[in-house]
């Protein structure tokens, strides 16, 4: 395949991938002008990325790779894998700088870049703890070294330069790091994998940007590698942990840590989408029934366990301990993203709305400085075991941490919002698909060359009507396409006012199929009443509770909101009486609460016991009050206390 050097599209370029549906479009089709997601650019802009450096800097992130350059001297600082946390930063702050040049933000990427360049070894390795602390241990250590996926995130910043800004320093150190790694493994050479998968995708990314097809070919080694059972695991886990306890090809279920599991499957199904093989659909297809069914939290959060940051049984999800990474809801988004390019089926982006509205935007502050590692579904009396990998067990937090001595949550964040808009819109011979809605602007071609400008305006999430302005068009025939969401029970469309009686529904998407003119004007009213979920029975944890959702946002309880801030394990929620909304525009930077109707049970009959028989229970008095739920990414703003999700029914 005959590849050139251009800048095109954002993290995922399958513009040229034979097996996808779906297309992405090129850097810069979409741009977020207002609205939900535009406060939160502004604040990713203003504040993230710089308080990232800030951060980096002090944690000794850049310090290391001083040293490995021979620019400082001192000790080696923080984990032995702290590069990538520079690397996905550097990403954000490429996607960030494409959307709107920003001189501060240039000094800070060129220091960091000249640093990268300056510490790469001249046979094109590239890794500072290894350089400094263990060069003679350099792929020695593959369970753990993370040499790989270091280099995977390595990868992906430097596409993100070329893609965003059409710069090449990073690309240059990327294909010479990925040359070395080409020498070292492969078929007659060295064999195995990384521990933590990463770089699979990044090396189908790298084929995708360079046109080199010796990446792809690492890629599918890598992928190979796995399920041969030489990796050892971590504590209780096995090779699981690593990805290395079944071949990819006979996966039945998703297992072991869940981060590197969604890395893996997101670079397998990157994998299909350029080579065609049967085997490989099937597994991911197998692997997402079973997550999804099974093993998903109803904010799209996954990993039941502590213990390896790890999915536990099927149906076990505990809200009070669940683990639900920062990182693992970003990697579901990302395999997500890849399913529906290849299918074009809207479950994959119902999924994609659910995880980053609340198992994704839960771990950001508000003020852009503070981030949550874990995201659990229930908080008692401000304590939990692991909100921050700096806090010990049982220990009392303030707030989100300002940064985690294992930082890789806070910058993958900045990232995904960095280039959130590659997730809106993609487009197929036939027209344009709208996966996610918010206020932006669409201005592209089609792959006929007509030219296509859109603008979308909304107050979504808060409210469910989408305004659709076709700016400019050219002659020809083409589709929308508008995403049903699954929450949605009812909607009406209207096409220049008129109302669209029988619309056409297909994989999930609204089709409108026309000869389009400048000036036609859509609108999509999907209805955004509260409601009740409850969970499969077999979820034992939440038998007999109920969760509050409006549109894509899942609701909790803060205790700082109740009556009595401390009451939320005596609180009872009255399923058959209605749920009522309220729109608060100065509570945690404008929310839409819910309300609802309640019950405050008499904890002191239980004084002093925990059981009795069913034949002595006592008389429990109850008092009548009001709930008021608020989304549930924006919980802990206000401290951290007490918080639910699932609500006991009476």
């Amino acid at each position: 395949m005959e590849h050139s050097l251009r800048s095109c599209a954002g993290p995922v370029d399958n513009s040229r991938s034979p097996y996808a549906t779906l297309r992405t479009l090129p850097f810069g089709s979409v741009r977020i002008t207002a609205g939900f997601w535009a406060v939160r650019r502004e604040v990713n802009r203003k504040v993230s990325l710089r308080h990232g450096y800030a951060m980096l800097e002090k944690a000794g992130n850049f310090h290391n790779l001083r040293l490995a350059a021979g620019k400082a001297s001192g000790t080696y600082r923080g984990m032995h894998f702290a590069d990538e946390n520079v690397y996905k930063w550097l990403e954000a702050m490429a996607w960030e700088m494409g959307n709107a040049p920003d001189d501060g933000l240039c000094q800070l990427a060129d220091e960091a870049i000249e640093l990268i360049v300056a510490a790469q070894q001249p046979d094109g390795y590239l890794n500072s703890y290894y350089q400094v602390v263990e060069p003679h241990r350099r792929w020695s250590d593959l369970d753990f070294g993370h040499e790989l996926y270091c280099a995977g995130h390595l990868f992906q910043a430097a596409i993100a330069f070329r893609r965003a800004l059409n710069d090449h320093r990073l690309l240059h150190v990327a294909t010479r790091l990925a040359d070395h790694i080409a020498s070292v493994f492969g078929p007659g050479k060295k064999e195995g994998a990384c521990g933590h998968p990463e770089i699979e995708m990044a090396l189908v990314e790298l084929y995708r940007t360079t046109g080199n097809e010796t990446y792809l070919k690492m890629a599918q080694f890598f992928i190979d590698q796995r399920g041969k059972r030489r990796m050892r695991g971590l504590g209780a886990n096995g090779p699981e942990y690593h990805q290395d306890h079944v071949p990819v090809r006979a996966a039945t279920e998703v297992a072991g840590h869940a981060v590197r599991q969604m890395y893996l499957v997101a670079g397998v199904t990157d994998l299909y989408m350029e080579t065609g093989e049967p085997a490989l659909l099937s597994a991911v297809e197998r692997l997402w029934r079973d997550m999804t069914t099974t093993k998903m939290y109803v904010t799209g959060g996954i990993g039941s366990r502590f213990d390896g940051e790890a999915f536990g049984e099927a149906y076990e999800l505990p809200p009070d301990q669940c683990y639900c990474e920062t990182c693992a809801a970003i990697g579901s988004l990302m395999w997500n993203w890849r399913l529906l390019l290849l299918s074009g089926e809207s479950r994959y982006a119902d999924l994609i709305e659910r995880t980053l509205y609340n198992g994704i935007l839960s771990s950001p502050s508000l003020d852009g400085k503070h981030y949550f590692y874990v995201n659990p579904l229930m908080l008692r009396n401000s304590r939990y075991v692991r909100l921050s990998s700096n806090v010990s067990q049982g220990e009392s937090l303030a707030g989100r941490p300002e940064w985690h001595s294992v930082a890789c949550c806070p910058p993958n964040v900045m990232r995904l919002l960095s280039s959130l808009e590659h997730y809106f819109v993609t487009t197929d011979r036939n027209g344009l698909q709208i996966h996610l809605y918010g206020a932006f602007n669409i201005t592209t071609q089609l792959p006929n060359e007509q030219p296509v400008s859109l603008a979308v305006e909304t107050d979504y999430p808060w409210e469910g009507h989408i305004h659709i302005i076709v700016r400019e068009t050219g002659s020809n025939p083409w589709e929308m396409r508008l995403r049903l969401p699954e929450w949605c029970s009812s909607f009406r469309l209207t096409l220049n006012n008129h109302y669209v009686q029988h619309p056409v529904l297909e994989k999930g998407y609204i089709k409108l199929a026309r000869i389009w003119q400048a000036g036609d004007v859509v609108d999509l009213d999907l209805a955004m009443p509260p409601f009740l979920l409850m969970p499969n029975p077999r979820v034992d944890a939440i038998r007999g509770c109920v969760a509050i959702q409006r549109g894509p946002l899942v609701y909790c309880l803060e205790g700082c909101d109740q009556e009595l801030p401390d009451s939320l394990l005596d609180l009872r929620i009255d399923a058959s009486r209605p749920l009522v909304i309220h729109r608060y525009e100065n509570l945690l930077d404008g929310i839409v609460t819910i309300e609802a109707d309640g019950y405050l049970f008499d904890p002191q009959s239980w004084q002093g016991t925990l059981y009795r028989p069913v034949e002595d229970m006592p008389h429990t008095n109850r008092r009548a009050l009001r709930l008021k739920a608020i989304p549930y990414y924006a919980w802990g703003n206000r401290g951290i206390g007490s918080m639910r999700v699932w609500i006991p029914t009476v």
